[in-house]
C-alpha cells in the first residue's frame, strides 16, 4: 500500500450509511478526521479519533447548529489551490491547514416535506446551508480536493487511496459533477416547495425541475437512442411511477409512454367497468360494460388487429375469466388496480407479459405537463376538463342512449392525436382516426374501419368542422349524432345539414387538440 497524500478529511453527514467503516479505513491510512455535531458523536462512540470543527475554528457551534462550518479556516482549507504560491503563503500566514477530502450529505429536506402535516417552519429548518457550501467549495476545487456526497462512492475512494495513494483526477471530476447535480436538485426541490406554498404565479420567470432516476432503459423510441426513466420527487397516486410490476420483462421507453397515455384515457371513465387499449399512444379499443370481462371482450372485438401488441389498462380488478381471454392475444403490458390469484396464475403462462398493479388507478390530480423542444421547454396545465357546456344546436335532441355514446366518444377523441375523429356505439369505441393533417381523412378512416357498425353510431371531433364535408360523410355512413366543440365560421352549414338529415349535434364549447 502506497503512502497516502491525503492528510485531512472533514466528515459531516445526515445519512450515516457506511460512514463508520469508511472513517475507520481513512484512519488506518493515516488521514486525520474533522467533524461536527451528530457525526462527531457517532465517530467518538465508535472509537475513531476525531477533531471537532470548533477546535479548528476556535468558535463554538451556534444558533441551534445553524452555524458550524461557515468559517475561513474551513473554507480556506478546502478552497486553497495547492500549486498557487500566493495561496500557500496566505494559508500559512492565517494558520489554515488544507482539507483534502470533504464528505457531506445534506439535511433530509425531501424526507421532511414528504411527511404528513409538515409545517413550513419544519421544512425551513431542514434546509441545509453549511453542507451545500462545503460541497460546492470542494467540487469547485476538485483538482486538489476529493468530495463525496453519496455513500456508494466510499469504496472507490478507499480503493484508489490504497492502490495509488490518492484519488485520480478523473474520479475527483466525476465526484464533483455528482455534487453539482445533487446541490442543483436540492435547491430545485426547495424552490418548488416554496412555490407550492403560494399560488400567485405557478409559472415563474425561471423553471427549476428535479427528477430521480427510476431506471436506465435498453433504448429509446428506437434502438439507436439512449434513454432513461425518471420520476418526480413527490409520489403521485394513480401514475405509472406508483405502480408495482409483479411479472414480465422490464418496461421499455415505448411501453412507458404508451402505458402513461392509456392511464390518462382511463381516468376519463370512472363510473362503469372500463377497458382502454392503446397502440402507439392512441386508443385502439375502449369499452365500458357491466363487468370488466364484458368490457374487455367489447374493446377487443371492436379492433382485434390493432390491439395485438398493445397496452391494456382496466379500472376494475381482473379475474380469471378476463385473464384467460387476454392471454388469447399478444399484449405488451396490462395494468389494473388488482388481480385475483387465479388471474395471476394464468398470466404466468406468458412470463414476458408485463403485469402491473396500480392502486388508485383513477386518481387524476391537476398539475402541469412539459414537452421538450429544441432549445426550450413548453409547459402547460394538464387537460383535465371535459367540456364547457353541452349545448344541442340542432332541431333534434339526442336520445338518452345517443348522449351516453356521445360523451363516451368525446372522452376518447379528447385523448387521440389531432386531427382526430372517433366513432362509438353502445359505449364502445368502434373506430378511431388519429393524427391526420385534415379532418376528412380521419373521418374516412373511421368509416372504412367501422363498416356496417357505423349504422346508428355517433361521431366525435376534437375540434370544430371548418366545413360540412365530414358531417356529410358521417351521415352517409349511418352516423346519427355528432359531438364537437363548435366555433367555426361555417358552423351554420354543418347544423343545417344535420337538421336536413335528422342528425343530432351537440357543441361542447371546448376543443381538445393533442399534438403529442
Amino acid at each position: 500500500m502506497k503512502g497516502v497524500k491525503m492528510k485531512r478529511a472533514l466528515i459531516s453527514v445526515s445519512d450515516k450509511t457506511g460512514m463508520i467503516e469508511f472513517a475507520k479505513a481513512l484512519t488506518q491510512l493515516g488521514v486525520e478526521i474533522l467533524s461536527t455535531g451528530g457525526t462527531e458523536k457517532a465517530l467518538q462512540q465508535a472509537g475513531i479519533p476525531v477533531v471537532g470543527v470548533s477546535e479548528i475554528t476556535g468558535f463554538p457551534e451556534c444558533l441551534d447548529g445553524r452555524v458550524k462550518t461557515l468559517h475561513p479556516k474551513i473554507h480556506g482549507g478546502i478552497l486553497n489551490i495547492r500549486d498557487n504560491p500566493s495561496h500557500r503563503q496566505q494559508i500559512a500566514e492565517l494558520d489554515i491547514t488544507p482539507i483534502d477530502l470533504v464528505v457531506v450529505n445534506l439535511y433530509p429536506f425531501k424526507e421532511t416535506i414528504l411527511k404528513a402535516d409538515i409545517t413550513l417552519q419544519d421544512a425551513i429548518e431542514n434546509i441545509d446551508i453549511g453542507g451545500p457550501t462545503m460541497l460546492r467549495s470542494a467540487a469547485k476545487n476538485y483538482k486538489d480536493v476529493t468530495v463525496v456526497t453519496d455513500p456508494k462512492d466510499y469504496d472507490v475512494v478507499i480503493k484508489e487511496l490504497k492502490e495509488k495513494g490518492e484519488t485520480t483526477l478523473e474520479t475527483r471530476f466525476e465526484l464533483s459533477l455528482k455534487v453539482f447535480e445533487t446541490t442543483a436538485a436540492y435547491d430545485a426541490m426547495i424552490a418548488e416547495y416554496f412555490r407550492q406554498q403560494q399560488s400567485k404565479d405557478p409559472l415563474g420567470e425561471t423553471l427549476t425541475l428535479t427528477y430521480e432516476k427510476v431506471q436506465d432503459l435498453r433504448y429509446g423510441e428506437n434502438p439507436h437512442q439512449k434513454a432513461a426513466f425518471y420520476k418526480e420527487i413527490a409520489p403521485m397516486a394513480g401514475t405509472l411511477t406508483a405502480a408495482t410490476q409483479v411479472q414480465g420483462k422490464e418496461l421499455s421507453y415505448n411501453n412507458i409512454n404508451d402505458t402513461n397515455g392509456a392511464l390518462e384515457i382511463l381516468k376519463e371513465y370512472r363510473e362503469e367497468p372500463t377497458i382502454v387499449a392503446v397502440k402507439h399512444a392512441n386508443p385502439c379499443g375502449i369499452a365500458s360494460s357491466k363487468s370488466i370481462h364484458e368490457a374487455y371482450v367489447k374493446a377487443y372485438e371492436a379492433d382485434p388487429t390493432s390491439i395485438f401488441g398493445g397496452i391494456v389498462v382496466a379500472n376494475r380488478p381482473i379475474e380469471a375469466e378476463t385473464a384467460a381471454k387476454m392471454n388469447e392475444t399478444f399484449l405488451e403490458v396490462i395494468v389494473a388496480p388488482a388481480y385475483s390469484d387465479s388471474a395471476l396464475k394464468i398470466f404466468k403462462e406468458k412470463p414476458n407479459l408485463r403485469i402491473l398493479v396500480l392502486d388508485d388507478i383513477l386518481n387524476n390530480e391537476p398539475g402541469f405537463e412539459t414537452k421538450k423542444v429544441m432549445g426550450g421547454l413548453l409547459v402547460q396545465e394538464r387537460d383535465t376538463q371535459l367540456y364547457e357546456e353541452l349545448k344541442v344546436v340542432t332541431k333534434r335532441q339526442p336520445t338518452e342512449k345517443e348522449m351516453e355514446d356521445l360523451l363516451f366518444a368525446w372522452k376518447a377523441v379528447k385523448n387521440t392525436k389531432s386531427n382526430a375523429i372517433s366513432f362509438a356505439k353502445d359505449k364502445c369505441l368502434i373506430a378511431n382516426g388519429p393524427g391526420q393533417v385534415n379532418r376528412v381523412w380521419p373521418t374516412e378512416h373511421c368509416i372504412a374501419h367501422s363498416g356496417d357498425k357505423a349504422q346508428g353510431a355517433v361521431m366525435a371531433s376534437d375540434a370544430f368542422f371548418p366545413f360540412d364535408d365530414c358531417v356529410q360523410l358521417a351521415h352517409k355512413a349511418g352516423i346519427t349524432a355528432i359531438i364537437q366543440p363548435g366555433g367555426a365560421l361555417r358552423d351554420a352549414d354543418s347544423i343545417a345539414y344535420c337538421d336536413a338529415h335528422d342528425i343530432a349535434m351537440v357543441f361542447t364549447g371546448m376543443r381538445h387538440f393533442k399534438h403529442s
